[in-house]
């Protein structure tokens, strides 16, 4: 597997990230870690590969885009030092332009999302040993629906930033693609943005599928 032992995971990103995680600092027992995709990620590392004792960071802070995940990335990035760090942003960048069409202040578009999303990722990448960039996805099989087309164009920008510094690139999008031959998206997400749990572990698996967990490892 790609994380190392001993090895400090934090994961950033918003609302789908968070899932009610423990503030200031997502880390720690019980739900400390939330209720989605972050806590399930720690579970299933922590008992298929327990020798390592990795340590799952939850960052996640609902309603960010990538402009205010600038913010407060030196507090909630650089200062914890990860050793690994996984980023999902780029959700409410996209729909914060459907929900609320007039209010353009709030509209963070393609430009300025990768503009963003590049000198973050720069400031952090030196002191990594190991980066992932998970796209951001709208729970949805039609790629004509504008707010899904959109989104596949952010999605677009966070794999060629991927190629760019040399990260783990996860498709989740390409993930909820997969499901959603079987399944009415309302069955993963009734807003087809915050997933249930059965969606949460769609992004768990592809994340792990993404750092080469093994899922017949020995303890």
């Amino acid at each position: 597997m790609k994380i190392g032992a001993h090895q400090k995971l934090v994961m950033i990103g918003d609302s789908i990230t968070d899932c009610a995680r423990k503030q200031p600092v997502g880390e720690g027992r019980d739900e400390a870690l939330g209720r989605g995709y972050v806590a399930q990620v720690n579970a299933l590392l922590s008992s298929g590969y327990p020798a390592l004792r990795i340590r799952v960071v939850n960052m996640g802070v609902s309603g960010n885009t990538v402009r205010t995940l600038k913010a407060r990335w030196q507090r909630d990035v650089l200062d914890l030092a990860p050793d690994w760090l996984s980023v999902m942003i780029g959700t409410n960048d996209v729909w914060r332009q459907f929900d609320e069409p007039l209010q353009r202040e709030n509209h963070v578009h393609l430009e300025e999302y990768e503009a963003t999303l590049r000198e973050l990722i720069g400031q952090a990448r030196p002191t990594l040993k190991g980066l992932v960039l998970m796209t951001p996805f709208y729970i949805e099989p039609n790629r004509a629906d504008p707010m899904r087309a959109e989104m596949d164009r952010y999605g677009h920008v966070v794999r060629r930033v991927a190629a760019d510094h040399q990260a783990v690139f996860v498709d989740t999008q390409a993930a909820f693609d997969r499901v959603l031959q079987h399944v009415y998206p309302a069955t993963l997400a009734l807003d087809r943005v915050h997933p249930n749990p059965v969606g949460h572990m769609v992004l768990a698996r592809v994340f792990l599928e993404a750092i080469d967990f093994r899922w017949d490892q020995e303890a």
